[in-house]
This record gives C-alpha cells, structure tokens and sequence, in this order.
C-alpha cells in the first residue's frame, strides 16, 4: 500500500511525529506550508483566533495525494479546532484522497478537531487518533501500530 504522511507543525511536535510515522511505514512525506506568519505571541494569537473562525490560508506543499492509497493526516491542536493549514489542504484534495487517517498533537484538549477533519473531508477516515503531549512517545507507538494493522487493502 503507498502511504504518504502529511502535516503542518507550527512548532515542531507534529512533524516530529510525522517523521516518525513515515519512516516506520516506509512512506513519503510532505510538509503543508502555511504562507501567514504564524510566528511568536502575536502569530500564536493570530493562530488560534483563525483557528476559531475556521478560516482557510495560503498554502504550498508538494505531493499529489491521488497518487497514494492512504493519506495519513497530522495537524496540531488549535483552541480545539483543526489548523487553517490543514483545512485549506482537505478542502483542496478531499476528491483526491481515497483513504484518510488522522492524527492531531495537542496540550491535553482535543476539542473538536478530529471530528472538523472528517467533516470537511466528507467522509470517514480509517483511523483517527489524539497524541497528547505528556504521552507523546506512547501514543506515536500506538498510532504506528495500528497503522501497520491496515497494511492490507482498505475495506
């Protein structure tokens, strides 16, 4: 099964664990990149209140999710909501993806960003899974495991 593992990381955990995904499943990569600053207090502000709006941005990223039969999907946490990176890059591809899995970083409040993904992709992903920070380590190898699970065809 080709896999490629997407992710917008404003700080580095999520991509982290998008790196570490990828290389376990053997899968490429590809980096969402969010052309509004998002940089320091007044980015992180700005961040979370675009978050809150469900607002889109500009975006850039590489590879054609056509091309893949799953499309593993990380995005952090922002005020409980998915990014405005993120978003943008479902509403963009969500007829390109044929498989989708999810998985968001967080402080410890998941809010609803797990269930705006699916929404917004108008269908179910495969597999969906919260990774809180203090238990990073632990949810990156249970996230892995079950992804290796669906190593065989998509039902």
């Amino acid at each position: 099964m080709k896999t490629l593992v997407v992710f917008y990381s404003r700080s580095g955990t999520t991509k982290r664990v998008a790196q570490e995904v990828a290389k376990v499943l053997n899968a490429d990569v590809d980096e969402v990149v969010d052309k509004k600053p998002r940089n320091g207090i007044l980015g992180f502000l700005i961040a979370g209140y675009d978050a809150t709006k469900g607002k889109t941005t500009e975006i850039e990223f590489q590879k054609d999710p056509s091309e893949y039969d799953l499309v593993v999907i990380g995005t952090p946490v922002w005020n409980g909501r998915v990014t405005p990176a993120i978003r943008t890059y479902l509403l963009q591809n969500r007829e390109k993806i044929k498989n989708a899995a999810f998985f968001s970083t967080c402080a410890g409040r998941p809010g609803k960003c797990l269930e705006q993904m699916e929404e917004i992709l108008g269908k179910k992903p495969v597999l969906s899974k919260v990774l809180v920070r203090k238990r990073l380590e632990e949810g990156v190898k249970e996230l892995v495991e079950r992804l290796k699970a669906l190593s065989g065809p998509i039902p």
